[in-house]
């Protein structure tokens, strides 16, 4: 199955607009009160534009403008406590957000209902808070066990300093027994590797990927992660035959599509978790269930980003998808499950 190129900006965040109604009949209120959620993101701020493309997505997958309310934390622990406080006043038993682990931290020692945080700071779970971001040990997980699955029993681990990097690796290195892997931190040195370095592949999960081309020269298979990728012809020369762990891009196509036609431009990464999340809480709204034992259903959720499944401590397994460039297209060949 090959993605089409109209996928490959599946990083970027538009900076769209978007706005949410609270609806006025007591009828309508009422409900509300029952099962609503809210949104929590910046809609004033440096990072506004993010916040609205993160609500234009939201509102794809929950489209009653009285189930899901939009509410502005200025990008602040403070602004996102306020909107936390205000929109659990006005009937949300469910919240969908903020974006960092300061914020989730601090909302989640001011409500008791769920939060389903945007943050991949794994440190941000627990109490009400799950962290639905994509994080650097979920990923790693993912290429790394599969690059078990096909005999790699040795890897080289490149931490270049970058925090995506830094965290991957340190995740890979903490579960090198689990894994039954053999790993290898090393550090680049102005661009380079020491020499004589050997191993069966190669984890580059942060800007290392520019040192693939070298250690593919050396025999190696090299392994990255979203945070790797980089569409550019040069970059996909680069990466040609890497095994790399990514959200389905067939999956997001279709969520870009559909995104493009209501708001125009292309949504990031960070919308698509929103278009999820909001998903997850319509799910639960309409099986009555927007409560923490409803959010660890054993179920789990189906998304653009994957299939998920939360757990007790506020963490969540993730499905990924398994892809290979080949002659500049990227290529789906496998599925890593509840990574």
């Amino acid at each position: 199955m090959r993605s089409r190129r109209s996928t490959l900006g599946l990083f970027r965040d538009a900076m769209l607009l978007s706005s949410a109604a609270w609806a006025a009949s007591p009828l309508m209120a009422a409900r509300r009160a029952k099962r609503s959620a809210a949104l929590l993101v910046p809609l004033t701020g440096d990072r506004s534009g993010l916040g609205l493309s993160i609500a234009n997505a939201a509102r794809l997958a929950e489209t009653d403008a009285t189930a899901l309310s939009v509410v502005d934390t200025g990008g602040s622990a403070a602004g996102a406590v306020r909107a936390a406080r205000a929109a659990v006043k006005g009937g949300a038993t469910m919240l969908i957000g903020p974006l960092s682990a300061e914020e989730t931290r601090a909302v989640a020692a001011a409500v008791s209902v769920p939060v389903v945080a945007l943050t991949n700071d794994a440190a941000a779970r627990g109490g009400a808070a799950f962290v639905f971001g994509i994080t650097p040990a979920q990923a790693a997980s993912a290429i790394l066990g599969y690059a078990r699955s096909r005999g790699v029993r040795r890897v080289l681990a490149v931490d270049d300093g970058t925090p995506w990097a830094r965290a991957s690796v340190a995740a890979a290195k903490a579960a090198e027994a689990d894994l039954g892997l053999t790993i290898t931190v090393v550090q680049p040195v102005a661009g380079t590797l020491p020499a004589g370095l050997e191993a069966d592949a190669a984890f580059v999960p942060g800007a290392a990927v520019a040192l693939a081309p070298a250690l593919k020269a050396r025999g190696m298979q090299l392994l990255a992660t979203m945070q790797g990728l980089d569409y550019r012809p040069d970059a996909a020369g680069a990466l040609e035959g890497a095994w790399i762990a990514s959200p389905d891009p067939e999956r997001f196509a279709t969520f870009a599509t559909a995104y493009a036609a209501r708001n125009g431009g292309k949504p990031g990464a960070i919308a698509a978790l929103g278009n999820d999340a909001a998903m997850i809480a319509r799910t639960l709204r309409e099986a009555d269930a927007m409560t923490r034992e409803g959010v660890l259903r054993e179920a789990g959720f189906d998304g653009v980003t994957g299939r998920v499944r939360f757990r007790s401590d506020g963490s969540c397994a993730r499905d990924f998808a398994i892809l290979v460039p080949t002659n500049g297209v990227y290529q789906k060949v496998a599925e890593s499950r509840g990574a």
